[in-house]
């Protein structure tokens, strides 16, 4: 049968975790709070970074768009992961479908360039500490930080476009808790072939760059440390870096785990559980990190609800 004579649709059901039974309102719970602690949590970070002078240097800086960016995720995905956790299946529109998707790629990409930002911004403090107020000022804080977004909001367009022009005229059935693009394309009728290469040829530069460049400027940083001649002072500058390594490591151990899954065709469970562990568990990560870890943040918060 040609597309012409098939039924388009137009509206998706996100199953979400479809076999909970009578456990989704635990999981419901359990995931609502998460949502609750990580926005409240990133907002906190942006707030007290705004507000309080002790907080205004570019580390801080990158790291209020590095929570920025969370947020953005965050709230793209989870709201509909609750209901249809709560519901046993999300209604969505198709448009809607693919502006969840271009919300979700986009902000992955950008924190990947702004976790590569923050990279070069501890190499310049640590290995470069005399010049690095000239380097970093306040106009190169713009535009580090503007490069990502526009980076990440622009980058995607050539995997989002081709998708919102495809006609979906099989089911209509998404077994996932949010719209990615690898359900999107089982769905379409439409030729596929040529948006997997462009994503393909997109996606490993856009991933693999930044990932090498956050080792290249690491191996420069531990390499500047190891020549520091007291225990303590190394210990001191490395904790500068351990909290931005922690969210790096999560961030692409999540991404790694979900491509490599996907190309070696995995169980859906296992899928559902590694993006699971990337929309949720980490931008809950970074305030968690940053707050327990950083004395500033610390301070700044007790100065702010207990002063």
């Amino acid at each position: 049968m040609s597309t012409m004579n098939q039924t388009r649709v137009t509206e998706l059901i996100l199953l979400g975790f479809g076999n909970l039974h009578s456990f989704n309102i635990v999981f419901f719970i359990i995931f609502l709070n998460i949502f609750v602690f990580t926005v409240l949590g990133n907002l906190l970070i942006i707030i007290l970074v705004s507000t309080n002078v002790h907080l205004q240097s570019p580390m801080y800086y990158f790291l209020c768009h590095l929570s920025l960016s969370d947020l953005v995720i965050s709230m793209n995905i989870v709201p509909n992961m609750l209901g249809a956790i709560l519901f046993r299946g999300k209604l969505m529109t198709v448009i809607g479908c693919i502006t969840q998707l271009y919300l979700y790629s986009g902000t992955t990409i950008t924190e990947c360039f702004l976790l590569s930002v923050m990279s070069f911004d501890r190499y310049l403090a640590i290995c470069n500490p005399l010049r690095y107020s000239s380097i970093i000022d306040v106009k190169c804080q713009i535009y580090l930080s503007a490069w990502p977004w526009l980076l990440g909001l622009t980058l995607n367009l050539s995997g989002v476009i081709p998708v919102s022009n495809y006609d979906f005229c099989h089911d209509n059935i998404i077994d996932h808790f949010y719209c990615d693009l690898s359900p999107l394309q089982k769905l379409s009728c439409s030729d596929t072939s040529l948006v997997e290469l462009e994503v393909f040829m997109f996606s490993m530069p856009i991933f693999i760059l930044p990932f090498g460049f956050i080792i290249v400027t690491y191996v420069y940083i531990f390499l500047t440390i190891l020549k520091i001649p007291s225990l303590t002072g190394k210990q001191k500058t490395f904790s500068t870096c351990s909290s931005h390594l922690i969210v790096v490591g999560s961030l692409y151990g999540t991404l790694i785990a979900k491509y490599m899954i996907s190309s070696v065709g995995h169980s859906l469970i296992i899928n559902k559980i590694v993006s699971l562990l990337h929309t949720l568990f980490t931008p809950l990560l970074n305030p968690i990190v940053y707050s327990l870890r950083n004395q500033d943040i610390k301070c700044a918060f007790r100065k702010m609800f207990f002063q």
